[in-house]
């Protein structure tokens, strides 16, 4: 009769310990998910709330229901088909600088001395812990047509200054050269951290089986890469644009006659210079979908093309 009592009483206990094992795992992930809550799924809500709505921002102005109308203005607005080609600009643009060029170098410069590589990385990384726009003055600076350091190289060559800024042919591949800068080192590391995590017996196997080193790049290093590649590429589809913005707004304002503008900016301006938060949100809510669906299926695209070695 004792044990049978003592198993009735241990019944709950053992209930309740497992319950408060089911439950810990929420309360662990409890104070990110309010931050996600509060911060990120409050605001977008919000956004598309004020969507529907006229309004200037002041607290005692009236709040006009227009319905669908600011989305219509919007697409009706040729600004924002500018807008939105030189976003596919940017990205295309971008990809090269932040992906490919990064590819190459932490490849070809993975057998330098380990102190030369930690040199050239400490190097090729300082444009991305500069702020934009530190960076921005600075290069506006230097690219000024009448006594900037880069046209006074250009002068002395022979050649005419360029107005790297100014000419509507040059103005939005210098914001993507300059983004690209800044962003140049940060994607070296992250492959350089890649390709010095690949097995290095994969690679000793192909050189006694006598493969060339771009047979070993090839056939090991760039497969074994690719999920990195792919991760890299979904960010600059994803966030190319968006970090062009501080230079956009520093050195051109969108100029000139709206060729360096982009999805972003255009948001930026409805919201901040016009004062239109209606157009501002809906703007918002439309570049959500339209990324929010290129990146539900760049991730199908990494789920089926990754490659891993285990």
């Amino acid at each position: 009769m004792t044990a049978i009592a003592l198993d009735i009483q241990a019944r709950p206990m053992a209930k309740r310990a497992a319950l408060r094992w089911q439950i810990a795992p929420w309360l662990y992930l409890a104070p990110a998910a309010a931050t996600l809550a509060l911060w990120i799924y409050w605001p977008l809500l919000d956004a598309l709330r004020l969507s529907f709505y006229e309004w200037n921002m002041l607290p005692n102005s009236p709040m006009n229901f227009v319905g669908w109308q600011n989305y219509a203005n919007i697409f009706a607005l040729p600004k924002f088909w500018q807008a939105l080609r030189n976003t596919g600009i940017y990205v295309l643009g971008l990809l090269p600088l932040a992906v490919a060029i990064p590819l190459a170098i932490a490849i070809y410069t993975h057998d330098l001395p380990a102190r030369s590589r930690n040199v050239y990385r400490a190097i090729i990384f300082v444009p991305m812990i500069i702020a934009p726009v530190v960076a921005a003055a600075v290069w506006r600076w230097l690219l000024d047509p009448g006594h900037g350091m880069i046209n006074e190289i250009i002068g002395l060559a022979g050649y005419r200054p360029v107005r790297f800024l100014q000419d509507p042919k040059i103005a939005i591949w210098t914001i993507i050269v300059l983004t690209g800068w800044k962003l140049i080192g940060f994607s070296t590391l992250i492959l350089s951290a890649a390709n010095a995590n690949i097995n290095p017996s994969l690679i000793e196997a192909a050189r006694m089986d006598g493969a060339s080193r771009w047979e070993i790049i090839r056939d090991i290093r760039l497969p074994l890469l690719r999920s990195t590649v792919l991760f890299l590429t979904l960010m600059t589809i994803l966030l190319g644009a968006q970090w062009s913005f501080s230079y956009i707004h520093v050195l051109t304002g969108g100029g000139p006659l709206g060729t360096t503008t982009n999805i972003f900016y255009i948001l930026w301006d409805f919201g901040f210079s016009t004062l239109s938060v209606g157009w501002s949100s809906a703007a918002a809510i439309i570049l959500f979908l339209g990324f929010g669906v290129l990146a539900f299926v760049l991730f199908r695209l990494m789920d089926r093309y990754s490659f891993h070695d285990n």
